[in-house]
């Protein structure tokens, strides 16, 4: 019992299918969002309270929501920005959702992933939000220009599009530097550096990328996990880029099963978690090396991988897990949904001694 242990806090199931959930930042709220069987969206907030959840607020859209962020807000405004089944990218104040405060057609298909930085106090710079799309593009936005995004990531004339399925932003350590890392279904891992405009590094891990997410935004690039089917975990130290070799990694085989997600832990960075397509939830630690760092035989700066060990595991559902987000407040704290149409709020116990 002195490991960490997976409780289910709350269940409710759902009329929908769930695509995402986040916390609203400072407060014991959280948003829930999906598809209904009609081809409409579903958008529902739920407070924490009394030992259960309270529905506070809900809408219908014209389209489903496949994924959103609160990334590229202020703590003061809090609103989220969704991305839906048709490609289009919107903002939303959750105090009012009759309209959307912003909307763009951002790609020609469904987006799959969202993210965002420079709000909520986390990464300087620029207010700015990244899509990643079924028809191979990579799109950065700022909310305060309307219409076009400011960096469009794509392949060139006569290459094949890819569907990108997971994008992160990185990096925002200054208000000049700023990278996304993007994940591709044929395996594909690409860093794009904004301020060069250029593609900083890539590498192939043999099968369909999930999920790519930074262990923090706002510093300069430390690790980066990487997750992909047929149940593979990497993690990459992205302190030293080889000229040649790139960034070291360190790998696992977890879940049995396709890995859709990684989540960092806000309060330690080096603390995980995993979804599986088998229903599991596994909860890891990063383990750095004695030396981050050795020299080649030709005197070339080499990044050392650490190790990766499973502090917990537990089966939360029949279905694949869609969504996990911890709570940016409240360590241990987390919600997550899975396609059995269940929301689930998880307790997460002993990570500060872990």
């Amino acid at each position: 019992m002195d490991k960490p242990q997976i409780l289910i806090h709350i269940e409710k199931s759902m009329n929908y299918t769930l695509f995402d959930a986040k916390w609203i930042p400072c407060s014991a709220k959280f948003v829930v969002l999906g598809n209904y069987a009609r081809g409409t969206g579903a958008l529902q907030v739920y407070q924490v309270a009394h030992g259960g959840i309270e529905l506070v607020h809900e809408c219908e859209k014209g389209k489903g929501f496949k994924c959103a962020t609160f990334g590229a807000s202020s703590l003061q405004q809090r609103y989220v920005a969704t991305g839906d089944l048709q490609g289009k990218l919107q903002i939303w104040n959750l105090d009012s959702t009759e309209l959307p405060i912003y909307s763009v057609q951002a790609h020609e298909k469904i987006i799959n992933s969202i993210d965002g930085v420079g709000g909520l106090g986390i990464g300087e710079g620029a207010p700015e939000l990244v899509t990643a799309g079924r028809d191979g593009c990579v799109k950065v936005w700022d909310p305060r220009q309307k219409d076009k995004p400011v960096a469009i990531m794509e392949p060139n004339e006569g290459e094949t599009k890819r569907d990108c399925w997971t994008v992160a932003f990185g990096h925002a350590c200054n208000p000049h530097d700023r990278c996304v890392a993007a994940g591709y279904d044929n395996g594909d891992v690409k860093l794009f550096d904004l301020r060069k405009m250029s593609l900083r590094w890539e590498t192939n891990v043999n099968n369909g990328v999930c999920c790519v997410e930074f262990d923090r935004k706002d510093i300069n690039m430390n690790k980066l996990a990487v997750t992909t089917l047929e149940s593979s975990i990497h993690v990459f130290d992205m302190r030293t880029q080889h000229p040649e070799k790139g960034f070291s990694s360190v790998s696992e085989k977890a879940h049995k099963s396709t890995v859709w997600l990684a989540r960092h832990l806000p309060q330690n960075r080096d603390i995980f978690t995993t979804g599986g397509g088998n229903g599991s939830l596994h909860v890891w630690k990063y383990n750095y090396p004695s030396n981050r760092v050795v020299k080649d035989s030709n005197d070339i700066e080499l990044g050392v991988a650490g190790t990766v060990s499973l502090l917990q595991n537990a089966t939360l559902s029949t279905q694949p897990i869609s969504s996990f987000d911890w709570s940016p407040d409240k360590q241990g704290l987390a919600v997550c949904t899975s396609f059995d149409q269940t929301l689930r709020v998880v307790i997460v116990t002993k990570l500060n001694t872990a």
